[in-house]
């Protein structure tokens, strides 16, 4: 970096910069963090734009150096296979250059669209764009073609947790509202028949017992009256409660399941941008933990706390009805349970929200290190995962322990508070004995009633810890549910019978974000013809196959397959004439056989087996310990690359596809294996449209056409002597690769 000067504020290295000197009336416009040096290693900088100076500081320097800036001058922003590259120009020369990586290519831009305005325009655009950089709540920098700020979301999102969100899920109990209803009338009959034993006190207390301490006899008769209809009563109260609770358990397990399957459908139907920005692990804890967390609440806890709204709803009642003096003495504490109630379930519900999204973490940190224990243990990396675990661990155990902290308070409270409501109820009864305003027959009764009033009432206050953790886990369950995906359906299908595999783009473009990955493509493909897409890293080939797979749709523009937008074709429909074969193969646990017709489940074996010796598969298959019936382990990892490469090949072969698409499908095979492949390769495309990307450009020689991509763009189209003739973009690919080939032989020899 030249031609700059430095301020006088001095930093050590590693350290992070404190704020530059600025000059007298100079105020900063914005702001970006660099993460490579000038030799592409990682480090530290920072670049400060001010509406006067461009300052920058780079890790390892002791002073900010400064380039006073003006309308002359231009700030370039370009990026090419994952490499940003920003840097500062006069008329005559080049000032500096900085390099990020691609995260920073969003918070690039914005600096440099910052630059513009400013010192190319006018100040109150300046103002603009800036605003438009960072969330006013939080100062989170936002995305050049969006306002909505993600931290403050998920913010929102915690702050926003309700019980309410449970009333969702009632259109999953709709299905079983006959059984619900059978056991909301089972739940109101054991209920009362526990209610009868209390009230059968009072005549046994001032009917029999009283007396006979006076000097009257006992009426056996009538004793066995009492004590029978409390037998009875138990007994409907027993059977009553079994059936209530087995009727509820049987309607809960049923929406436990049918959400778990609404959820996991609607899933497997959204785009892959939304698994792009999710963690294996948490989605299987939302689907797994979350659902049965819910399920618990429901089986169990709603049941219970309905039982207790109902029991104490009658116990009011008859309360009321045998003294309503003594009623109102016995109900005093409830106005100050519900106020405690409601002020520990508002710190409840962010609290396990956010224990709910750290319990997420653990499970991401399984989900990593055990489908990649075999890196783990390659790289001699065991300490390093047991470390993360242990740090995930830790933080979930100090959520939780901030929530119990607020618990532990609550529940003891509570218990304290129902303890003085039955003391007031003893001493107001006593006095009212001893002044003749009741029984002791009606006093023993009210203490039974109030016992269980009181014992549901704090039953119930501790509901609400169950009911706060299942309103967590049904929002994260609706954050899946509400989601709709970025490859919609179309409301009125194309049918797609016969498809002869023409695919044209008409002006396409495509951005991840407000990056432009593609622009302006235009490309025939015709039926039967065989397409090589050729190009440096990160020039669009595999995000071209991803649109023309419809993983994603279209910016701009069209594709089109047998002249009908694809767009207006039913997904599944038009997905099911594509063949694709990925980079990395992936195989699921289960046979040889059944990997090979995942595509076609009903498969014959004849046809497994024709479909595994095009793909040159059969040797290798009738070598394991039971052929084809032999299990691969999970994700294949029991076969080799090129074995599960060949596996994968079949499965594409076996559907028989109109459109054949290979995604670097060679490049986990040896060059033997590569050979044996091409040449069923070179019968199969036959009569079948072929896509095939690869970095092996002499993979590709007998394409009828190469098709040259360079940073999104189609520079080039042509036969392989055609291009080389040219002596363009595929020559060069092709010279380089020959000097690297020849490189790696010297070395081998050497």
């Amino acid at each position: 970096m030249t031609s700059a000067s430095s301020l006088s504020t001095p930093i050590a290295a590693n350290q992070t910069p404190p704020e530059p000197v600025l000059a007298q009336g100079e105020n900063v416009l914005c702001a970006l963090f660099v993460d490579l040096s000038e030799d592409l290693r990682f480090s530290q900088a920072k670049l400060v734009l001010t509406d006067k100076a461009l300052l920058s500081w780079q890790q390892g320097q002791t002073t900010w150096q400064r380039w006073p800036v003006d309308g002359q001058h231009q700030l370039r922003f370009s990026e090419h296979a994952g490499l940003v590259t920003l840097s500062l120009h006069t008329p005559a020369q080049r000032l500096a250059v900085w390099y990020l990586t691609q995260q920073g290519s969003v918070q690039t831009q914005r600096l440099v669209e910052c630059f513009k305005a400013h010192f190319l325009m006018d100040m109150q655009s300046a103002l603009r764009v800036q605003d438009m950089s960072t969330c006013s709540s939080c100062g989170a920098a936002l995305p050049l073609d969006d306002s909505h700020c993600t931290a403050c979301a998920e913010k929102d999102e915690e702050k926003e947790v309700s019980s309410w969100v449970l009333l969702r899920l009632l259109r999953f109990a709709k299905p079983y509202r006959k059984l619900i209803a059978l056991g909301f009338t089972l739940t109101l009959a054991s209920t009362a028949a526990t209610l009868v034993p209390p009230y059968l006190t009072i005549p046994l207390m001032d009917d029999i017992l009283i007396p006979y301490q006076s000097g009257a006899p006992i009426d056996p008769h009538l004793v066995s009256f009492y004590l029978g209809a409390l037998l009875v009563s138990a007994i409907v109260a027993w059977i009553l409660g079994w059936s209530r609770t087995y009727v509820l358990s049987l309607v809960s397990e049923r929406i436990g399941s049918d959400l778990r399957t609404t959820t996991f459908n609607h899933l497997m139907r959204l785009s892959l941008d939304y698994f792009s920005n999710r963690r294996t692990g948490d989605l299987i804890a939302r689907i797994g933990s979350e659902t049965d967390r819910i399920n618990t609440f429901l089986s169990l806890h709603a049941l219970d706390f309905a039982t207790d709204v109902i029991m104490i709803v009658m116990t009011a009642i008859i309360l009321i009805t045998i003294d309503p003096t003594l009623a109102l003495a016995a109900l005093l504490p409830l106005p100050f349970i519900f106020i405690l109630i409601q002020r520990v379930r508002a710190k409840l519900k962010i609290g396990f929200e956010r224990a709910t999204r750290v319990w997420s973490q653990v499970t991401n940190v399984l989900a990593d290190a055990i489908p990649g224990v075999r890196v783990v243990k390659a790289f001699a990396q065991e300490s390093r995962e047991e470390a993360r675990f242990a740090e995930a661990n830790r933080v979930n155990l100090e959520a939780n322990d901030k929530v119990n902290r607020v618990w532990s308070l609550f529940s003891p409270t509570v218990t304290l508070l129902t303890e003085v409501g039955t003391l007031v109820v003893w001493a107001f009864g006593i006095w009212l004995v001893a002044k003749n305003g009741i029984t002791v027959g009606v006093l023993t009764a009210f203490i039974a009633y109030i016992g269980r009033f009181y014992t549901r009432l704090d039953s119930m206050s501790r509901i609400v810890n169950v009911t706060q953790r299942a309103a967590a886990g049904a929002k994260r369950i609706f954050d899946i549910l509400d989601h709709v995906s970025t490859v919609p359906e179309p409301a009125k299908p194309v049918a797609m019978n016969d498809v002869q595999g023409r695919i044209s783009l008409k002006n396409l473009g495509f951005r991840y974000g407000s990056r432009q990955v593609l622009k302006n493509l235009n490309l025939d493909i015709q039926p039967g013809e065989m397409i090589g897409l050729v190009g440096h890293s990160g020039s669009g080939k595999s995000t071209l196959v991803n649109l023309i797979c419809r993983f994603y749709d279209v910016s701009e523009g069209a594709i089109l397959c047998d002249e009908v937008d694809i767009r207006q074709i039913a997904v599944s429909d038009y997905r099911r004439h594509i063949g694709l074969v990925l980079q990395e193969p992936f195989l699921f646990f289960g046979t040889v056989a059944e990997n090979i017709a995942y595509g076609k489940p009903d498969a014959t074996r004849e046809e497994i087996i024709a479909a595994a010796r095009a793909a040159h598969a059969h040797d290798f298959i009738l070598r394991l310990p039971h052929g084809y019936d032999s299990l691969v382990g999970e994700r294949g990892q029991s076969l080799s690359g090129g074995e599960r490469q060949r596996i994968s090949i079949a499965r594409a072969l076996l559907i028989d596809p109109a459109i054949l698409i290979m995604d670097e499908a060679t490049s986990a095979v040896d060059t033997e294996t590569e050979k044996e492949i091409q040449k069923a390769l070179d019968n199969l495309v036959q009569g079948r449209t072929t896509i095939a990307v690869a970095h092996r450009l002499s993979t590709l020689r007998k394409a009828n056409r190469l098709v040259v991509m360079d940073r999104g763009v189609i520079v080039e189209v042509g036969g392989h002597q055609e291009l080389m003739d040219k002596q363009g973009a595929y020559w060069r690919l092709y010279q380089a690769q020959q000097r690297r080939n020849e490189q790696q032989d010297t070395e081998i020899l050497a």
